[in-house]
């Protein structure tokens, strides 16, 4: 989805204010639709709250499945419609939507996880039944996490640039060793008297080739054409080339339309979408215009308001607050007590209530502390005797909520609602009329400001009511003022007091401790690469495979959705991270190639993040010492929190939590952050856009306990399976130029390259596609056999390495849970299976 462009437009007749017309109307329809299917999603909430039997999980599962493909879609669409939506309200009220339903989809994600006891989900019955297509598996990622920190992110790479670029001038001053002038010479003259000669022998083979062309013609003779035999010869020629090549791009156009060719290059863009960035970037240029026109329409309402209604509001509460305090002390014979701001102040007491309704509930408040005295005693006496029946009842309890299922309560769900009734009460009804040119409406925005007036003034009624009620006491009353005693809140036992961090370096300027770690080493710039980039199919027969009570593992795919889950939707956005399920580390697992370097730089790269690389390997001879590491990790927390989004990454997550330290690495001491590590993982909190990412290909190497402790989730990733091969292969040779004819057999690549990872199918393929092979591409085509030879040289993965993997995250706490669930259910079948014998 892009913003069109007003200039095609005109040239087809139209004009901009027409294209912006419909755009609007587009967007307007967009939305109706889509605040139609959050209707029947919320409508669908209810019903998942309520608990269900453990033999009903399939059913359970099947409902949760597809509400989350509900709400991944809903997402796409939120996304699209905060991108084009010019109209400053009504992007303020998307934002919000967009976050929720973001959240909400994280939330559904965590009860997959609880109900399925597994990283990834087989969706494939449940997206046929839904008629969708894998494409609407992926999870969309918002525009705006980038978009919105463009300023920011430019101006910190602006300083990590001008960091390293006096880094590279002194080490390249002090790592290259000169060169004698004599040999410098003799290089050059020999690089030039190559390139003299190759130019020598091009211009002898021409030369020599046109003195056999004429010896030739001079030995059989001149034939002589006549005027009309020359230009039919011409002719001729000329207009079968021309056919040949229109025949050439029909048929060119045919296969990829029905998608037996892939579509043009990446590095020759189409003109239409060359064209419609024009229209992106005016679109762009109107949503930043009406922005400011709004922001300044908010400093002026509030100031009109401030001036105009202000006073009137003020007086009108004051009175209302003493007419009420009067008849209270008339109808309870006292005054009442005063809430506290932190309990709202007057608008807690006085929003909806009457003096008689107070009466009523000062009352109600009497008779409730005589029934409580009279049931606490009632309680110690019955507490002896029913002891042990409640020991027995408590774990029976237990028992049965543990076999049942329910979707826990929602956070984002009241924010859904909130939302979805402001458009119904504001935006659903057509907008165009009124603003056709997606202005701010005025009266909403007055009264919102409104709103926000009333409660700046309530609360400095409250100070000077609050004062005024302390002088009414002791003329009327004679009564000194008495604070109000706020309930307390039942904690149950006394938790200790949390030690606050202590700053290691208060004395510093975050620009200081930034410059360091980039010197150092641990502060580095990650490389541009897209989420989208890691490519693979899903996996389309995973629900067969379960049914056949075989574990499928997780796709290419899968990995990449999980990755957006995990890591690029929390970190995108603050708002979502402080509400969504928290989870600070993720480890990825998975042998070399796999890439899973690459997903931590794609996760940079969506987000925004920084990236630190605390890897025994970029520790060693690096702050020595206890203290030292106390304060490396300290600083790279510290700068992580302040300069949010942050990924801290950790390559050979194993080695920090090795079972016993190799002999040629007990210099490095890889395992003296281990302890520092995790403490500064329990400071981060909801909020705190930082997350630890590891990877690792030997993690038995480590103590299982410690590392999961360190992780709290775990990401297999295996080796591709058919169909992710065969989308690997035909992308890495687009990528490298390479356009895919019927003569080259990808199928069958796929099929040979079994158990070889992308990092190797990359390496085959740029072994054989060199500089030398790509020029004489137009002339011979490529062919599959070219790649065997050389696929042959790189070691696969072996079936004993994977094999090793999956034990070892069975051994994990998910996977602890999985190997069980799957003995209770064979233990079940096997039950039911001997009812049924004894019943014959």
């Amino acid at each position: 989805h892009t913003f069109w462009n007003p200039a095609e437009f005109t040239l087809l007749g139209g004009s901009g204010r027409g294209v912006r017309r419909s755009l609007s109307r587009a967007c307007q329809r967009l939305w109706d639709s889509s605040h139609g299917t959050l209707q029947e999603l919320l409508d669908r909430e209810q019903p998942l709250l309520e608990p269900v039997p453990n033999q009903e999980r399939q059913s359970f599962q099947y409902r949760l499945s597809s509400l989350y493909l509900c709400y991944l879609g809903l997402l796409r669409r939120f996304d699209t419609l905060y991108d084009q939506m010019v109209q400053p309200q009504k992007r303020r009220l998307l934002r919000r939507l967009l976050d929720s339903v973001a959240g909400r989809v994280l939330e559904l994600k965590e009860e997959l996880v609880r109900v399925d006891l597994c990283e990834t989900h087989c969706l494939d019955r449940v997206l046929q039944d839904l008629t969708l297509t894998p494409a609407d598996l992926e999870v969309p990622i918002p525009k705006y996490f980038v978009l919105e920190q463009s300023s920011v992110l430019r101006e910190r790479e602006l300083m990590l640039a001008e960091i390293l670029s006096r880094m590279g001038s002194l080490s390249f001053e002090e790592g290259v060793p000169a060169m004698h002038r004599t040999d410098a010479i003799i290089l050059l003259q020999t690089a030039e008297r190559a390139r003299q000669g190759r130019l020598r022998a091009t211009f002898m083979r021409e030369i020599r080739g046109e003195e056999e062309r004429n010896q030739k013609m001079m030995e059989g003779g001149w034939y002589k054409f006549s005027h009309d035999q020359a230009a039919i010869t011409i002719q001729k020629v000329w207009r079968g080339y021309l056919q040949r090549k229109r025949t050439q791009q029909d048929r060119q156009r045919e296969m990829e339309f029905i998608g037996m060719l892939p579509s043009p290059k990446r590095g020759e863009p189409l003109g239409d979408v060359s064209q419609a960035c024009p229209g992106e970037d005016a679109g762009r240029r109107r949503q930043m215009e009406k922005e400011e026109e709004f922001q300044l329409a908010l400093v002026k309402t509030q100031d009109a308001l401030r001036e105009t209604e202000g006073p009137v509001m003020k007086e009108k509460m004051q009175e209302q607050i003493r007419q009420w305090l009067i008849e209270c002390h008339a109808l309870t014979g006292r005054f009442p007590d005063y809430p506290d701001e932190s309990l709202g102040g007057s608008y807690l007491i006085f929003a909806d209530k009457t003096p008689a309704q107070v009466k009523m509930e000062l009352e109600m408040q009497v008779q409730e502390t005589k029934k409580k005295n009279q049931e606490k005693n009632k309680e110690k006496e019955m507490e002896k005797k029913e002891k042990k029946k409640k020991g027995k009842e408590k774990k029976t309890k237990v028992e049965e909520a543990d076999k049942m299922l329910k979707v826990l309560p929602s956070k984002f769900i009241p924010m859904i609602n909130a939302g979805h009734e402001e458009y119904k009460n504001l935006w659903k009804n057509p907008y165009d009329s009124l603003h056709p040119r997606q202005s701010f409406d005025p009266e909403t925005l007055r009264v919102e400001k409104r709103k926000e007036l009333e409660l700046e003034i309530r609360t400095q009624v409250d100070e000077l009511m609050r004062q005024e009620l302390k002088n009414l006491r002791l003329a009327v009353d004679r009564e000194e003022g008495r604070l109000l005693k706020l309930p307390k809140k039942n904690t149950g036992k006394k938790a200790g007091k949390k030690k606050k961090e202590k700053d290691l370096t208060s004395t510093r300027s975050v620009d200081s401790l930034f410059e360091e770690l980039v010197i150092l080493g641990f502060l580095k710039k990650s490389k541009t690469v897209a989420l989208k980039d890691y490519v693979g199919d899903c996996l389309y027969l995973g629900s067969t495979l379960s049914l056949a009570k075989k574990l499928p593992m997780p796709s290419l795919f899968d990995i990449r959705q999980n990755m957006a889950l995990y890591g690029v939707l929390r970190l995108g956005s603050s708002e979502i991270h402080a509400m969504a399920p928290h989870i600070r580390s993720l480890l990825l697992v998975g042998p070399s190639g796999t890439g899973k370097r690459m997903l931590v730089n794609a996760v940079c790269t969506e987000t925004g993040a920084n990236l630190f690389d605390l890897s025994p390997g970029n520790l060693q001879d690096k702050y020595p010492g206890k203290t030292g590491v106390q304060m490396i990790v300290h600083i790279v927390f510290k700068v992580a929190r302040l300069l949010q989004p942050s990924v801290i990454w950790i390559g050979n997550a194993e080695k920090n939590f090795y079972k016993k330290v190799p002999k040629d690495e007990k210099e490095m001491d890889p395992k003296r952050i281990k302890k520092d590590l995790t403490k500064a993982l329990r400071l981060l909190k909801p909020g705190d856009r930082v997350m630890l990412i590891g990877t690792t290909e030997r993690p038995q190497l480590a103590e299982r306990k410690g590392l999961c402790q360190a992780y709290e989730r775990v990401v297999i990733m295996s080796r591709p399976d058919y169909a992710s091969r065969y989308v690997l292969w035909k992308h890495m040779l687009e990528a490298q130029g390479v356009q895919v004819t019927p003569s080259l057999d990808i199928s069958a690549l796929a099929k040979v390259s079994e158990g070889y990872t992308a990092g190797r199918i990359l390496k085959a393929i740029q072994s054989v596609l060199t500089k030398r092979r790509l020029v004489w591409l137009p002339k011979r085509p490529l062919v599959a056999s070219e790649f065997l030879g050389h696929l042959a040289k790189l070691d696969p993965v072996y079936r004993e390495e994977e094999e090793s993997l999956k034990d070892w995250y069975f051994n994990t706490p998910l996977g602890k849970k999985m190997a069980k669930f799957a003995k209770d259910q064979e233990a079940e079948a096997a039950r039911l299976a001997k009812e049924r014998k004894q019943r014959k």
